[in-house]
């Protein structure tokens, strides 16, 4: 699929897309990420649109490992107040909303008009996600992870590590289409219940993730498995960052997930002169 039906606009995936984070959180891992109060959210708004991203993910709860537990009318709270500001700044803003529960996905799009839903859970942490996405119609972001973001990293043992992912995709993509959701994107989860190597073994295979013909997109921004491999703290992770992105251009990712924007969109556009050079 090289298209995707934005708000009844189509979304041209033939060009890699940017995803700018927004995190209303007090706890997400990068500290420089954190927006909590109006005058942060805004310009953090005005940064991410001025760089040049395509979407703006909005999270009111930090899946970092073993993140604080955040009960749904706070996440709802939070996601309320960002969203007022955000849709006051840019309007006409391609949002997604990232979040496992049902309730709120519904909440966010049928008040506020969000493009998209991106579940790290794919539905497995509320039963009833599947079915409210197949009444809201919007494109819908599922991830592969095990458990809860407390407990994901216990389990990181697999059989067939590609093969596990592959099955668990195969099934929800199977599970959707059934439902009548048909606009669906794949999210290989890295960093999410996998151990540095396994993420690295993921992005060596990442062009297989094309047999499921579906927009892929790809997470690395300033986590564990950089930092881990080049010896960094968070906030000297962008180069490594920069570097996982192109390669994840180069194997079919269509869409990029980060806190820095900026080096993101160069990055692409960089890839496009390269494809088109060829």
């Amino acid at each position: 699929m090289t298209t995707s039906n934005i708000k009844g606009e189509l979304m041209d995936f033939s060009t890699p897309k940017v995803m700018g984070i927004l995190n209303i959180t007090p706890d997400s891992f990068f500290e420089g990420s954190r927006k909590k109060t109006e005058k942060e959210i805004a310009e953090r708004i005005l940064q991410i649109v001025t760089e040049g991203a395509d979407i703006i993910d909005v999270g009111g709860y930090s899946s970092r490992p073993n993140a604080a537990f955040v009960c749904e009318q706070e996440e709802k709270e939070r996601l309320r107040f960002g969203l007022s500001i955000l849709f006051r700044e840019v309007p006409d803003a391609i949002v997604s909303i990232d979040t496992f529960r049902a309730n709120v996905a519904r909440e966010c799009v049928e008040k506020f008009g969000i493009a998209i839903i991106n579940d790290i859970s794919a539905g497995e942490l509320d039963n009833n996600m599947f079915d409210v996405m197949a009444d809201l119609q919007v494109p819908y972001l599922i991830m592969h992870m095990r458990g809860t973001p407390q407990t994901m990293m216990k389990d990181t043992a697999y059989n067939n590590l590609m093969k596990d992912i592959f099955l668990y995709f195969a099934e929800k993509v199977s599970r959707l289409h059934q439902k009548g959701v048909n606009d669906i994107w794949i999210d290989p989860g890295f960093g999410f219940s996998k151990t540095t190597r396994q993420n690295y073994e993921i992005l060596n295979n990442l062009e297989q993730f094309g047999i499921f013909e579906l927009p892929l997109l790809v997470g690395f921004s300033r986590k564990t498995l950089i930092r881990d491999v080049i010896q960094v703290s968070v906030n000297e992770a962008l180069n490594g960052t920069t570097a996982l992105n192109m390669f994840a251009l180069t194997q079919g990712a269509n869409i990029l997930r980060v806190h820095d924007v900026k080096e993101a969109v160069q990055t692409v556009r960089l890839f496009n002169t390269i494809k088109e050079a060829s």
